[in-house]
């Protein structure tokens, strides 16, 4: 275990329902493939995220090593190797992360690995994105998470967490996200500048940009931290 006891026990939940019960739901939301209403909704919302975390990002990656921390099937770590950075993409699902490697391209090299995106072995970093990745934990856990890669990170870290919003505070009630039985543990709100203020005693870090997506059924907030 590298995390709290409430962090390890939620992994293993992540761990059971992506790899075990809705693979083929994730799959198909992050290819192409035509969707539901409600799933376009999502699919809409995370490239809509994605893209304003790249865009934090700088464009030329050369030379610098990312974490994609949580990175299901790999659209992110992609898009960062393709600047030149030397990316380890790891998610707590075995079966995302083989589905990852089968849709990398072959003309880029990613380290991608199934396991905790805590774990000391992964080594340090220039730049850290957790996208979604974050948003099943209680705010102790987050903080804790953010703190620990603070430790071995050099430029920022780029996350996101669910705003306490009327529909995810009835989603959580729910614990639900999708209709049926391919339902996702429940999403956690959090409330981004209480987070702030918790890790705002962190020497050497400073809070950067901020900025919410609202897409239907999906609402996230990005936060960047920046080494000061």
């Amino acid at each position: 275990m590298t995390g709290s006891a409430t962090y390890d026990a939620y992994r293993g939940r992540l761990e059971a329902y992506f790899d075990r019960t809705a693979f083929d739901a994730w799959a198909k939301l992050t290819s192409d493939a035509p969707v539901s209403r409600i799933r376009a909704t999502v699919r809409a919302g995370r490239d809509e995220m994605r893209a304003r975390l790249l865009d934090w990002l700088p464009a030329d990656l050369s030379g610098k090593r990312l974490l994609d921390a949580g990175c299901g099937t790999g659209a992110l770590a992609v898009e960062a190797a393709k600047r030149g950075a030397s990316v380890v993409a790891v998610d707590v699902s075995a079966s995302l992360v083989s589905l990852a490697r089968e849709r990398l391209p072959r003309d880029l090299a990613i380290d991608f690995r199934a396991g905790d995106m805590l774990a000391d072995d992964l080594g340090d970093f220039d730049h850290v994105v957790a996208m979604d990745s974050l948003i099943h934990y209680r705010t102790n856990d987050i903080v804790a998470a953010l703190k620990r890669l603070q430790a071995r990170t050099r430029a920022s870290i780029l996350f996101t967490v669910a705003p306490r919003t009327p529909l995810l505070l009835a989603m959580q009630a729910a614990g639900k996200i999708f209709p049926r039985g391919d339902r996702s543990p429940a999403i956690i709100p959090a409330d981004p500048a209480k987070l702030l203020r918790t890790l705002g005693a962190t020497q050497g870090w400073r809070a950067g940009r901020d900025a919410g997506t609202s897409t239907g059924f999906y609402k996230s907030h990005a936060v960047e931290l920046v080494r000061a």
